[in-house]
């Protein structure tokens, strides 16, 4: 290279002093300064934009080249078929080992969607004679002694990257030695695209350079290398050349100076190693000014596919999406939410302007975008009315086309926020309509979440609840070990507490008594601090055991905080001696005397909420539908109103002053 730059600085004097011959040799010497000056600066100046891919990112070129391209190169680009490129070693052509390399990556392109044809191509005697020149047998045992020290030397505590001074390269990695660097990051690429095997020893030639020139490698080079390897060999070697790789663009991160050439690099190769990721985050923070809408769109899709939920990198992305007049396009919008919603990251303002700039565009929006949003506002628990009734009406609008997929994504989201659109009829209606004949088809555990949503908006139907509640059909989930399994029979519960509390026609089936019975891990949740400060005052209040009870699983599905029974002076009774219905296993033989009122204790948390919004989720309006129909009074325990009582005399008054008014509005019906 050095060569190839002497030679371009020698024609641009000869150039210059053919157009001034009569120039003074003080003249020249200034032109040959200003010429060096020029060449310098183009040489060095950094590039003003990097594409989205490490690819296109390794291809960029620079401004200025030493390099003049003949006519190989040019007969090389412009090859379209694999043969045009093998006639070239038969020709007239000099091809040397750089040229050889060019060709290896073009064939490599070239075949990238044609892999029947790579077998063939490898067993071509041309395509031998192209490794022959790239690489030489005659240097074979000199780069097998060479490897052998270099793993010596590893063993003795010396990295691989640390080239030892006394280790010769030998003939073979002399020959491929002056491919370029980026030419070189590339060449190993496209060796694992075609698919050279493990034993090759061009490809272990190739991986042995990049161990020699990893210092030398520019950092987009070695992210470059680390994608490929990850991506397109998983033989032993090249994972532990991954591994080396990984070390040095962990230690290296701080050269990184472009944001676009960040967030590429955190895109393809952060997820291989933590410790990079850590780094690449914290220059996130450094040049998150400097981005732009679509960069700040990949790094959060980055966190969201990766589910780190990287709280400070969150925050400085938000304040720039709210303070910065970006003009964010439809595309971008979706993919702001989607990654917002997977990350459970709640911004109002974030939100908000999400929420107004998509229903400007809901229009425009297809059925499967739709589908999404809806989804990813749910999974923020933010409901905007506007949005959701545009959503509702887009349903109806296009009720012909929508497909039975995105109809079943709406749903779940329109009942994770328990939203009622204002014409609930025809949309119900449809949705009966569209499921009647789908539903049996769809995978089960999808079937029981559509009812569940169905349940929580009050619309489900007789013959719904007969579909999933029939024994054929739960018996695959009572036994179910794994976490979906168990969180889709906790459903089922729900449902079956539907069918028996606001179905009063229903004629069955519903689940057995053995399965309706609360599991062990019902109970085993960790304690929230409001949790524990509840049931101290409580057992303060009650003074005895006997008078109440703490944390009662019932056979609905629910837990209770507490339960008490209460008589019609509104004194406490034995609660334990008392025939108890909404147990599994009943406790009691006596039924409650005339006039007694059962009085359930519910706490609701902040996560049982929508965001800025004292409206609780369609999950837990369903348990409160569900203990107001066993018969029970309730006492709303808020994390708003309790945070407000300071001693233990204010909470106690509190949870007295609540039952007095259930009991009383009790009695004014």
């Amino acid at each position: 290279m050095a060569a190839h730059l002497v030679k371009r600085c020698t024609c641009l004097l000869r150039e210059a002093a053919r157009q001034a011959p009569a120039m003074a040799p003080v003249g020249r010497l200034r032109l040959a300064r200003v010429a060096h000056k020029t060449l310098t600066s183009s040489a060095t100046s950094p590039i003003s934009h990097f594409p989205g891919s490490l690819v296109e990112l390794v291809e960029k070129k620079q401004a200025f080249t030493p390099y003049t391209e003949n006519h190989v190169d040019r007969l090389i680009k412009k090859a379209a078929r694999p043969e045009e490129l093998l006639e070239l070693l038969g020709g007239s052509h000099h091809l040397d080992n750089n040229h050889a390399a060019l060709v290896l990556i073009r064939l490599s392109h070239l075949l990238s969607e044609k892999p029947e044809d790579k077998a063939l191509l490898i067993q071509d005697a041309r395509f031998q004679q192209l490794l022959c020149l790239l690489n030489s047998q005659v240097g074979a045992g000199v780069l097998s002694e060479s490897m052998d020290k270099r793993k010596t030397a590893r063993n003795a505590g010396v990295h691989s990257s640390q080239c030892l001074p006394n280790i010769d390269r030998g003939p073979a990695c002399l020959v491929i030695n002056s491919v370029w660097h980026g030419s070189l990051s590339r060449l190993l690429r496209s060796l694992y695209a075609l698919g050279l095997p493990r034993t090759s020893k061009e490809l272990q030639s190739v991986e042995q350079e990049v161990r020699w020139r990893m210092r030398k490698l520019k950092y987009k080079h070695l992210a470059f290398l680390a994608d490929s390897c990850a991506t397109l060999s998983q033989e032993q070697h090249s994972q532990e050349l991954l591994t080396e790789l990984l070390m040095h663009l962990e230690r290296r991160w701080t050269e990184i100076e472009d944001g676009h050439t960040l967030v590429t690099i955190m895109m393809k190769v952060g997820h291989l190693s933590e410790p990079l990721m850590n780094r690449l985050e914290d220059k996130c923070l450094e040049l998150v000014e400097q981005f732009g809408p679509d960069e700040l769109r990949k790094v959060l899709v980055t966190l969201a596919a990766q589910s780190r939920r990287s709280v400070p990198l969150l925050r400085a992305i938000s304040y720039h999406l709210v303070q910065k007049p970006f003009s964010l396009t439809k595309s971008v919008l979706l993919d702001l939410a989607y990654a917002y919603g997977k990350l459970g990251f709640h911004q109002t303002q974030v939100s908000q302007r999400l929420a107004a700039d998509l229903l400007s565009l809901t229009p425009s929006l297809t059925s499967g975008e739709v589908a999404r949003c809806a989804k990813s506002f749910a999974l923020l628990k933010w409901l905007n009315l506007p949005l959701y009734e545009a959503f509702a009406q887009h349903v109806l609008n296009r009720a012909q086309d929508i497909t039975v997929p995105h109809l079943c994504s709406i749903l779940l989201a329109f009942a994770r926020l328990n939203f009622h659109p204002d014409q609930e009829d025809e949309f119900f209606s449809l949705v009966h309509e569209k499921l009647g004949s789908e539903l049996p088809g769809l995978e089960p555990a999808l079937q029981v979440d559509l009812v569940w949503a169905l349940c929580v908006l009050q619309q489900a139907r007789e013959a719904e609840l007969q579909a999933v509640l029939h024994p054929e059909f739960h018996i695959q989930f009572l036994g179910g070990k794994s976490q979906k399994d168990q969180n889709t029979f906790q459903k089922l519960l729900h449902i079956n507490a539907t069918a028996m509390l606001e179905h009063p026609d229903y004629s069955g089936p519903l689940l057995p008594a053995s399965a309706v019975a609360p599991r062990p891990s019902a109970l085993d949740r960790k304690v929230t601090p409001l949790q524990k400060e509840l049931q101290e005052t409580l057992k303060g209040l009650l003074g005895s055991a006997d008078r109440g009870s703490l944390e009662v699983a019932t056979q609905y599905g629910w837990v209770l905080d507490a339960e008490v029974l209460l008589d019609s002076d509104g004194q406490f009774l034995p609660v334990r001696d008392f025939v108890a219905p909404h147990l599994a296993q009943p406790t009691g033989s006596q039924p409650p005397p005339a006039g007694a009122k059962r009085v359930a204790f519910l706490r609701w948390e902040f996560p049982n909420f929508s965001t800025r919004s004292k409206d609780l989720l369609g999950r837990f309006v369903l348990a409160r539908r569900h203990i107001l129909a066993a018969g029970f009074l309730i006492v709303d325990v808020p994390f708003y109103e309790w945070l407000e009582l300071k001693s233990e005399w204010q909470k106690g008054a509190y949870l007295k002053d609540k039952m007095r008014k259930a009991v009383a509005e009790e009695l004014a019906k």
